[in-house]
């Protein structure tokens, strides 16, 4: 059975609580691969901050003041890429800052929407379909896919 809009919001709103957690980790473990040639703990986060960055001032704050979404298709191992670069420029708490604000902006202007508004269709910047529900839908099992490696990695160092 479909999610509701409420449920999706909840499931999305639970990364915060689990980042939330990851803030006892100290900065040594933060800047080491999470695996043998993977991104360290930083760069994960770094890099699902800086989607949720994009994702929110091109698409969902676009919406929310009645604006054309400008959301591309971009090319993900270049953005992922420079992510990583920018996670180096940061601290661990900088970058679990920067993560709460724009998920919590995202969670802030979609929560209450009605129904309607979820599955509303907006052409984006490529002038493809773009709704909210797909949004959520896409970034609940990509935080899903990094929270288990996450929580492998913890599992490792403790």
């Amino acid at each position: 059975m479909a999610k509701t809009s409420l449920e999706m919001v909840e499931e999305f709103k639970s990364f915060i609580d689990f980042v939330q957690e990851l803030k006892t980790i100290d900065e040594e473990h933060w800047n080491s691969p999470i695996s043998e040639g993977k991104w360290s703990l930083k760069d994960v986060i770094s890099h699902i901050m800086l989607w949720d960055k994009y994702f929110y001032e091109e698409g969902i704050e676009k919406i929310k003041l009645g604006q054309s979404v400008t959301v591309r298709h971009l090319n993900f191992d270049e953005f992922n890429a420079n992510a990583r670069e920018y996670a180096k420029t940061q601290t661990r708490d900088s970058i679990i800052k920067q993560f709460f604000e724009y998920r919590n902006k995202i969670i802030d202007d979609i929560t209450g929407l009605p129904e309607e508004d979820y599955i509303k269709e907006y052409k984006d910047g490529d002038r493809k379909k773009f709704s909210i529900r797909g949004y959520l839908r896409g970034f609940i099992s990509h935080d899903k896919h990094h929270k288990k490696q996450i929580e492998k990695y913890v599992k490792s160092i403790q």
